[in-house]
């Protein structure tokens, strides 16, 4: 569905909708193109993992619309409040930390860290406020492949038959080009980086 200043509510409930049906969701953030699931929709998470051709054991990420939703899922310790208070929301602002039971056992099986993500993109966060809990988030396209930045692109890339499992589509048009969210793991009063090298970052983190 082709989204614009006037439609947008309409467009946010049905891919909230969508997500309770246990639907996968396309939809823009402020990086790329990215796919959405319920976490704790198991049925949800296996037909992501089919769609996108990745591998059983890689990890996906959750997006949250607020620092106390993430606290829900994740340990956070005093230093990575710190990082959550420069950093979040933003497009660099997936933390990986000790997670918390209430994220079900069969997402990221045998994981003891989460990634969590508060993410400035505005269509995003009204997604996830609006549905009430964290939905999962991972960039649309087949595992190896490049990000897209259009549903045209998305489409060639995917094919009408593995395009058409999507459950609902949200058409923002082409979207800016900017490379994949920095992903820091929070190792005692330290940082280390599993994606990206911090220039995202400003140069802030060490």
């Amino acid at each position: 569905m082709r989204m614009n200043a006037k439609n947008r509510k309409e467009v946010v409930q049905k891919a909230v909708d969508a997500l309770k049906e246990g639907k996968i969701v396309l939809h823009p953030t402020e990086t790329c193109y990215g796919l959405a699931v319920d976490p704790t929709n198991e049925e949800a998470l296996r037909a992501l993992y089919e769609m996108k051709k990745m591998p059983d054991d890689k990890p996906l990420s959750i997006m949250v619309s607020s620092v106390d939703m993430a606290d829900l899922y994740g340990l956070f310790s005093d230093y990575a409040k710190t990082i959550v208070e420069q950093f979040w929301p933003g497009p660099v602002s997936i933390m990986v930390m000790k997670r918390k039971e209430s994220l079900p056992e069969f997402f990221n099986p045998g994981q003891k860290f989460v990634s969590i993500r508060y993410s400035s993109d505005p269509f995003s966060m009204e997604m996830v406020e609006k549905f009430g809990k964290s939905i999962v988030t991972t960039s649309a396209n087949l595992a190896g492949k490049l990000e897209n930045y259009s549903v045209t692109d998305l489409k060639k890339q995917f094919g009408t038959r593995r395009f058409g499992q999507l459950g609902f589509v949200v058409d923002a048009g082409k979207i800016p080009k900017n490379p994949p969210s920095t992903i820091v793991k929070i190792v005692g009063d330290t940082t280390v980086f599993v994606r990206g090298d911090g220039k995202q970052l400003g140069g802030m983190m060490r």
